[in-house]
């Protein structure tokens, strides 16, 4: 099963962050005490669906904000780019890559999540999902 991380200095910050733009919810994986472990469940994500994820703390420090990316990026399907673009940068988001049209694909945007971060979001065209 495909599974993610997201590291963050501030996990606390992090999964209200998260749990507003994409409606996750968390909880603390036993075992995972020492590293503050939480894992996500969601629309397309928990146990029981395709993919797995997890939230923990950073294991140093973050990289600046603007810095080249340090690790995979993220991108997942929501009903409307832009909105979900407006409430990133509306609570505690900065821009990455403002949403955009991919002939084809769809609106995609990215932004950094304030963890040090780039997690991104798209609106398929119809039909190409």
């Amino acid at each position: 099963m495909p599974h993610f991380e997201i590291h963050a200095v501030d996990v606390d910050a992090a999964k209200l962050f998260y749990a507003g733009l994409f409606g996750w919810v968390f909880e603390p994986m036993p075992g995972g005490e020492d590293v503050d472990y939480h894992l996500i469940d969601g629309d397309q994500i928990g146990m029981t669906k395709g993919v797995t994820g997890g939230l923990m703390r950073r294991m140093g420090k973050a990289p600046e904000p603007g810095s080249p990316i340090r690790g995979g990026t993220m991108t997942f399907e929501v009903a409307d780019c832009d909105d979900r673009y407006g409430w990133a940068l509306a609570n505690g988001g900065a821009e990455a890559l403002p949403p955009a049209d991919y002939p084809g694909v769809g609106r995609c945007a990215y932004v950094e999540d304030g963890q040090g971060n780039v997690v991104g979001f798209i609106t398929p065209n119809a039909g190409s999902n």
